[in-house]
């Protein structure tokens, strides 16, 4: 990890030498002999790094070194911090030139720089001599990885090794119609060794999703927030709009069970608690559910068998025993060697011994073992095989021994596997450390604050590769190695969307963190939940990086930390206030996220102070008022990322047009319509000319005046707002020559009786690398006009969403022929008329669609062959639509319905009461899991 640290140190002041050269020019030569002496340094560390015979003395030269290279970002940091303060960004030369060729100015950073680079060379010459390696593992080039980049195939693999008997066992209990309040059906075992695995296998199990009325999974991990639990249930039972969701979370505890426990009274239902640590978590959620309808259970996953019994006396604990040694091999060996799944492909016996001798010390876990195979699989000679195995049985691993003993063998394994990461690799896996347990990382952001970090370089970067490809790839290598769990993929079905890591992988990444001194993770613990507020008092000894977990709680930052780099709120959905005293006294600051409950005023005036964080490169803000910011905003010349999230509007200054590093700039109003009030008057260019996503940006004829603005060249990501309908053809022509774009979300006037004309989109077809299209807004229909005004969609789109159209044609006739449509949200008002056809053959590709208040809608026909791909249906507050399609028995491959707030008359013709079908109920007899709800239960009514 001391190499990663230094290399990012050099690449951090190559990149400080590049665009703060104005502020360092007169001190150029020192800083570049500093970054030539760490680069010496950084070779000695790439073997350093993968030697694991380390005594103490060594170690702590390492050490030393690690630190000189903060030292050196400190110093360098503070002075142009100083210059850029000093200069006051009136960009006057001979002002500037006046003041910092006074010697005692550069005296002090050429001292401070020399007695660093002094240091360095004592401990040079006390360290045996280093020669710069190979190009290995420990240093893979920049050229490897844009290969990778280029090479890269998306491969998802589940490896399940003797699970069928514990599979069938499992779904017998789950199945067994036991008329009894809280059945618990148990799955228990220690860490690793596939509880969750299993469990998920049985939840998908076609059979089991048809047995139950509806299913719910939860994760509870030993800081279980009882509340956060129960809404989590009661959004997969319900299904519920963004609207509900948003009234959800205001309910009170009393509310919200009486909600959930009313949800599921009359329902068969099965709802897992995956990984849940303590007997009196479980007490406390019980009241919640309902003995519901007969065969209905409650599913857990735990280390602690006690809590399986304290839960359901009655049930015997199915518990995991550990994979025999043969299984272990047959596991290891289908991650070790991954182009041979099958056994026709016979190893030489040297590998299998070898093989063999290290599966049989992680004691049956598949984690361990997934690990281990992982980290095999990129050693291709016996040599390496050798290697690992010495290192593994004879090895001392640094850092092993604060680990859990319990997991001795399998935290070698991790151990080992983090050694054996690439250097730019290392920082972006501890950093996994800032995320609470259990989890689910949005890859986007996830990869946006490596950036700000610095661990993807600029110079990893060109024309052809984004930082954000680069960061995509990184991320990517870490699932490869087993570190890092997908959990979701996004709308292409083949990319991330978000990420999660196992408990145990988690662990060693916080031990790793502290004892790297990378990151503070701050999470109080249970009993100091019942404060409601938390007071964190930094000090210049901690880490760079502090992560806090607040829960509900406002946080009070006190203290001085001059060397702080990241400070991260990690925050639920609810607001809290973050209190800082003083930006002052955390100037290096490059990463910020802060959110603010605004109580009185609704008003958040961003204190002006902000403007001294002149390294900042990534801002998140987020209230729940309006929010204003202010003009110092300008000063931020480094910022990557600047997202914005609030309700009731923003005030942003135009200064943030000339931000000329700028990546990202997001602005978002409430979740369910993050337009309102939202957007910001886009009229001139932007300085940056590396910006991969912008929005919501409002837009009008001064754009198209100025049609330089458009010219960004790396954008992929857009949403802009119209003024008027005379202004789309245009602007839509001007962003034809965008050929990175990907997602584009347009929004029109919401009122029909707007001055908005007909909508020419002929423009859109000639869109051939767009992949999601979001239209929000009326789509006035021209009836002179022969063709549908979706005509000219591209027919390179994935993902299509159209909310609050108000068409009144059927667009089933345009949207059944897209080739690669997947899938297709019609909602809030989309479609107006009475009846919908889908063609027989028509949609080929779809997966998933979803018809949300279509109020006038009457008919729906599905001819058979139509949708021959579609696995989720959900249909919601569609008042009209007295029957489901005759054509839905022929969509064999439907997977999931889900209705909500439909009429009574369809519920009813397709729910079985007793032995007794409904009318309709072969229509959807194949379908595994149908969800119906008709209201959100309790006192609050959410029909809108």
């Amino acid at each position: 990890m001391a190499e990663a640290i230094v290399s990012l140190a050099v690449e951090r002041i190559l990149d400080l030498l590049i665009h703060e050269a104005v502020f360092l020019k007169d001190v150029k030569d020192q800083v570049e002999s500093l970054n030539a002496e760490l680069k010496r340094m950084q070779c000695f560390l790439k073997d350093a790094d993968r030697k694991l015979e380390q005594d103490a003395r060594f170690q702590n030269r390492v050490s030393e070194i690690r630190d000189l290279a903060y030292d050196a970002e400190d110093v360098i940091d503070s002075f142009i911090l100083k210059a850029a303060h000093q200069r006051g960004f009136h960009r006057i030369i001979k002002r500037f030139t006046s003041i910092f060729t006074k010697p005692c100015h550069l005296q002090k950073i050429g001292v401070q720089v020399k007695a660093i680079q002094t240091k360095l060379q004592n401990i040079s010459k006390n360290l045996p001599a280093y020669e710069i390696s190979g190009d290995g593992e420990g240093s893979s080039s920049i050229i490897k990885v844009q290969q990778r980049l280029r090479t890269y195939s998306h491969v998802e693999e589940e490896d399940v090794v003797s699970l069928e008997v514990s599979t069938k066992d499992v779904m017998t209990m789950l199945m067994t119609e036991e008329d009894r309040p809280n059945a618990v059906v148990s799955i228990v075992g220690m860490g690793g060794i596939g509880k969750t695995t299993l469990a998920r296998k049985v939840y998908n199990h076609v059979e089991v999703r048809r047995h139950f009325d509806c299913l719910a999974w939860v994760y509870i991990s030993q800081q279980c927030k009882p509340r956060e639990v129960v809404i989590s249930v009661l959004m997969e039972v319900l299904s519920p709009s963004k609207d509900e969701r948003e009234l959800i979370q205001k309910l009170d505890e009393n509310e919200l069970w009486k909600s959930l426990f009313d949800a599921l009274k009359e329902k068969r239902y099965l709802v897992v608690l995956d990984d849940i640590w303590r007997s009196e978590d479980w007490d406390i959620l019980k009241p919640a559910f309902p003995r519901g309808r007969k065969g209905s259970k409650i599913m857990f996953t735990t280390r602690n068998r006690n809590v399986a019994l304290h839960a359901d006396p009655c049930n015997t604990p199915m518990e995991l025993s550990p994979l025999t040694d043969d299984e272990s091999w047959i596991l290891l060996s289908r991650k070790a060697f991954p182009l041979n799944k099958t056994d026709s492909h016979i190893r030489s016996e040297e590998f299998e011994k070898l093989g063999r001798e290290m599966v049989k010390k992680c004691g049956g876990l598949p984690l361990a073992i997934i690990v281990l195979g992982s980290l095999l699989a990129r050693k291709q000679s016996l040599d390496d095989w050798e290697t690992v195995h010495r290192n593994f049985f004879h090895g001392h691993l640094k850092g092993l021994e604060q680990l859990d003993h319990q997991y001795g063998a399998v935290n070698r394994i991790l151990v080992l596997s983090y050694n054996d990461l690439p250097y730019h690799l290392k920082p972006c896996f501890l950093y996994l450390a800032h995320y609470p347990e259990d989890w689910e990382i949005s890859k986007k952001e996830l990869i946006r604050l490596w950036i700000a970090e610095g661990f993807i370089s600029p110079l990893w970067g060109s024309e052809e590769i984004l930082m954000e490809d680069v960061g995509e790839q990184f991320l990517e290598e870490l699932i490869d190695r087993s570190l890092v769990q997908v959990w979701r993929r996004d709308y292409t079905g083949t990319k991330v969307k978000t990420c999660r890591i196992h408990d145990l992988l988690r662990n060693l990444c916080v031990e790793k963190a502290e004892e790297e001194n990378f990151l503070k993770f701050i999470q109080p613990s249970l009993i100091e939940n019942t404060e409601n507020s938390l007071d964190v008092t930094l000090a210049a000894s901690m880490p760079r990086r502090i992560a806090i977990h607040p829960g509900k709680r406002d946080v009070h930052l006190k203290g001085e930390h001059p060397q702080l780099r990241s400070l991260l709120l990690i925050q639920e959905k609810v607001f809290i206030n973050f209190h800082i005293s003083n930006f002052k006294n955390f100037k290096l600051l490059r990463v910020l996220k802060l959110t603010r409950n605004v109580r009185k005023c609704r008003k958040w005036h961003v204190s002006g102070e902000i403007g001294n964080l002149h390294h900042l490169r990534y801002l998140r803000l987020k209230c729940n008022g309006e929010m204003i910011l202010p003009c110092a905003i300008g000063k931020l010349k480094n910022l990557h990322t600047l997202y914005f999230q609030c309700p009731s509007g923003i005030v942003v200054p135009n200064v943030v047009f000339k931000l000329e590093r700028l990546r990202q700039f997001v602005i978002k109003g409430p979740d369910a319509h993050p337009w309102i009030k939202s957007g910001f008057h886009w009229w001139q260019s932007f300085s940056s000319k590396n910006i991969e996503s912008l929005k919501y940006m409002s837009v009008d004829k001064k754009l198209i005046e100025n049609n330089e603005a458009l010219r960004l060249s790396h954008i992929q990501c857009l949403g802009i707002i119209f003024k008027s309908s005379e202004d789309v053809k245009s602007i839509l022509l001007l962003m034809l020559k965008l050929d990175r774009l990907r997602s584009l979300c347009m929004n029109l006037s919401v009122e029909k009786s707007s001055s908005f004309s007909y909508l020419d989109l002929e423009p859109l077809f000639q869109f051939g690398h767009l992949s999601k299209l979001k239209l929000v807004g009326h789509l006035k229909e021209d009836p002179h006009q022969s063709h549908h005004v979706l005509k000219f969609l591209p027919q390179s789109i994935v993902k299509l969403t159209l909310e609050c159209s108000t068409m009144t044609q059927d667009p089933m006739e345009v949207l059944e022929n897209l080739p690669c449509l997947t899938i297709l949200n019609l909602s809030s008002f989309a479609y107006e008329g009475r009846k919908l056809i889908c063609s027989a053959n028509g949609f080929r590709q779809l997966e998933a669609f979803g018809l949300n208040k279509a109020t006038n809608l009457e008919e729906w026909e599905i001819q058979e062959g139509a949708m021959p791909r579609l696995r989720n249906l959900s249909l919601s507050f569609n008042f009209k639509l007295e029957r489901l399609p005759e054509g839905l028995r022929y969509i064999t491959t439907l997977q999931k319905l889900i209705l909500r707030a439909m009429p009574s008359s369809l519920t009813r013709r397709i729910e079985v009461i007793g032995e007794k079908e409904g009318e309709d109920f072969y229509k959807v007899r194949h379908i595994p899991s149908i969800q119906i709800s008709e209201k959100i239960y309790g006192d609050v009514n959410l029909f809108i």
